[in-house]
């Protein structure tokens, strides 16, 4: 009554499969683990890029709508003072702290400096002088890098806006 060859796997054949389907489940994990730590990195790096290109949106409307502006410099800051057309007139100071990498603004309405953007790892402002009259400036030349500071990457934008004055 004892059926000679029964069909089933050995043991054998059991551990093989599995340490088989461990090997490539193992793959899967990698792979799965080096997806989510890429879309992080590109998360990170978006939202850097985005800040920075925010805040040069907001840098050039002010600078063409502006009555004048002047360009400083001292041993830990870049200033960018304007004023505005208003009435009465709002002076503006955006300034970049090397050291830090942030760039503040600060109002004379306001006696607060406010956080534009953070992570700027380099950032220049400068203006051509007008042909015939060194001490006037119509063209404003921005430039911003800005290092996500998860993933290391760097990006380097620019902008340039021309004052235009009493539009």
């Amino acid at each position: 009554m004892h059926k000679k060859h029964q069909k089933a796997f050995t043991l054998v054949e059991l551990l093989l499969s599995l340490a088989i389907f461990g090997m490539l489940m193992a793959a899967v994990a990698v792979a799965f683990d080096a997806s989510i730590k890429n879309y992080q990195d590109n998360q990170g790096i978006y939202r850097t890029v985005n800040a920075a290109r925010q805040t040069l949106l907001r840098l050039t409307n002010d600078i063409r709508t502006a009555n004048n502006v002047a360009i400083e410099s001292d041993e830990d800051n870049d200033y960018l003072s304007l004023t505005t057309p208003d009435i009465p007139p709002v002076s503006m100071t955006y300034r970049f702290h090397r050291p830090s990498g942030i760039l503040y603004l600060k109002t004379d309405a306001d006696a607060d400096e406010y956080v534009l953007c953070r992570h700027i790892s380099a950032m220049t402002f400068t203006r051509p002088p007008v042909e015939g009259n060194p001490d006037q400036t119509r063209n404003v030349r921005i430039v911003m890098t800005v290092t996500d500071p998860d993933s290391g990457v760097s990006q380097k934008l620019a902008a340039a806006a021309v004052v235009r004055r009493n539009l």
